[in-house]
């Protein structure tokens, strides 16, 4: 099978669909480390409080991408898969004109027209057309963050992932240190919406030419009725995950709000981990759930939570031993209040490893998705608001930890209930409980040497050491795991199929 080409119906074997994570994810490890990248300058280029806008700004856009987007983009992965040349165009084309009515939205959502727009918003008010403009487009050109993965064309969006952060760090970056003002950082991120979305309508012309009709309303309501759950699940669970921001962002100063923003670094990054692993992964598994190898696709979600973790678990570690020494050394001592935070931000992160929501988007269980962050919605913000007021600064991001664990809980109690699979087999428990805890001992045992051998040391030389005795302990003793397990075995020898 032709990568480039249309999908195959088999199933690709396990060596492809490695090649496809290893590619995917050494893309979206780039444009992570570009988006890391960016704040260091930006926060040395403007001043605490439009740093703090910039910041506050990305927390609004991504409050309304939550729900602007509605899972149509996402509902493609169940789609395409199934669908021949001219129907693929056609749920495409549906999805687009959705995402241009919902942008309109969104934009109207952001911009001074709205009443309800939150009081530290009115700072944009300067920025009266950018800002929206840049929200409608933004909303547009999020469909070529799936699209080519969906298609099976992992080159592609690897390439496209790359260029992309790229042009987008390095204009921004040029922008902030020749004008070191906010505005012209808008501008300059408007463009590059519109060259983005530029970019989409170009793959969409040349990889799904067949003529289609832009829609039919048969094909499109149930296109919506399946996306509709799953979009509501999704806007609860986004809010959610962005409540203890707002939050802080309500309680304390715009220049404190860029501190909390930036503790809250590492959670794009699992974001991008889960994107790499699951999008080479999840149109496997969509054909699986359709042949009804119920097995098949747990397994396959399973392996992906396993690789996660094998390589978040200790990246996780190592940021919590050494939050402060990271912090100061990337982002100056200013924004050092942010470490105890990330602490906190941390604990909840370990939960997200165990990926569901691939599962539960398969197994159609948007309603339950959707009432379960109903629930947890306004569970976390009362958690958050109380333990920002008892505990101070860093009590703002427990709401999002607690409930982060009960998510997972009764998401996991749900799908066994639907597949009939005993909880304990659902995952691969005691794999992942020892990678947990080969990461914990490893950072314990580099913080103990680094604070004994490297006490008067700066921040920088205090974080190589730790991070180079940490990967040796990790490293050691994953592998005596693996070879336990006969990873390393599999992966001389990779099974014909999976």
């Amino acid at each position: 099978m032709s990568e480039e080409g249309n999908a195959a119906t088999a199933v690709p074997n396990a060596r492809q669909i490695g090649q496809r994570v290893i590619h995917l994810g050494a893309a979206n490890a780039f444009e992570y480390a570009m988006q890391f990248l960016l704040p260091v300058v930006l926060v040395r280029c403007l001043d605490t409080a439009e740093f703090g806008q910039y910041r506050l700004l990305w927390l609004a856009v991504g409050t309304v991408m939550a729900v602007a987007t509605m899972a149509m983009p996402g509902c493609l992965y169940y789609f395409l898969p199934r669908s021949d040349a001219p129907t693929k165009r056609l749920y495409i084309n549906q999805t687009l004109l959705f995402l241009a009515g919902a942008g309109l939205v969104a934009a109207w959502a952001v911009s001074p027209w709205n009443p309800w727009l939150p009081g530290k918003m009115h700072g944009f008010a300067e920025h009266t057309l950018v800002v929206p403009a840049f929200v409608l487009l933004w909303v547009l050109a999020s469909l070529l963050d799936l699209l080519p993965t969906i298609d099976e064309r992992i080159t592609w969006q690897a390439k496209a992932t790359v260029g992309l952060a790229t042009l987008r760090t390095v204009a921004l970056s040029v922008t902030a240190v020749l004008t070191r003002e906010l505005g012209p950082v808008l501008l300059v991120l408007l463009a590059f919406a519109a060259f983005k979305l530029t970019l989409l309508m170009g793959y969409v012309a040349r990889h799904h030419a067949q003529r289609s009709p832009l829609l039919r309303w048969s094909a499109f309501s149930g296109q919506v009725r399946y996306a509709a759950p799953f979009g509501a699940s999704a806007a609860l669970y986004g809010w959610r995950e962005q409540a203890d921001q707002w939050v802080a962002a309500a309680l304390f100063p715009v220049s404190m709000f860029g501190s909390f923003s930036i503790a809250a670094i590492l959670a794009p990054l699992v974001h991008l981990f889960r994107q790499s692993v699951n999008g080479p992964f999840l149109p496997s598994m969509s054909r699986l759930e359709a042949a009804g190898d119920i097995a098949g696709m747990l397994k396959l979600n399973n392996r992906a939570n396993v690789f996660v973790g094998a390589l978040l678990f200790p990246l996780l570690a190592f940021v919590f031993a050494f939050a402060e020494e990271i912090v100061t050394t990337i982002y100056t001592a200013a924004l050092v209040d942010a470490a105890p935070v990330m602490r906190v931000y941390i604990v909840g992160l370990a939960a997200l490893v165990v990926e569901l929501a691939t599962v539960t988007l398969l197994l159609r269980q948007g309603s339950f998705m959707m009432r379960l962050n109903l629930v947890a919605l306004p569970l976390s913000v009362a958690l958050s608001w109380y333990a920002a007021h008892r505990f101070g600064f860093a009590g703002a991001a427990v709401g999002s930890v607690a409930v982060a664990y009960i998510d997972r809980i009764v998401m996991l109690r749900r799908i066994a209930l639907c597949t009939r699979f005993a909880f304990q087999r659902l995952q691969d428990w005691r794999t992942l409980g020892l990678l947990l805890l080969f990461a914990a001992l490893a950072a314990l045992l580099a913080w103990g040497m680094v604070d004994h051998y490297f006490a008067a040391s700066g921040p920088f030389v205090r974080l190589v050491a730790g991070g180079l005795l940490l990967a040796a302990a990790y490293v050691s003793m994953a592998a005596w795991l693996g070879m336990r397990q006969g990873w390393l075995s599999a992966a001389r020898h990779p099974e014909p199929g999976l």
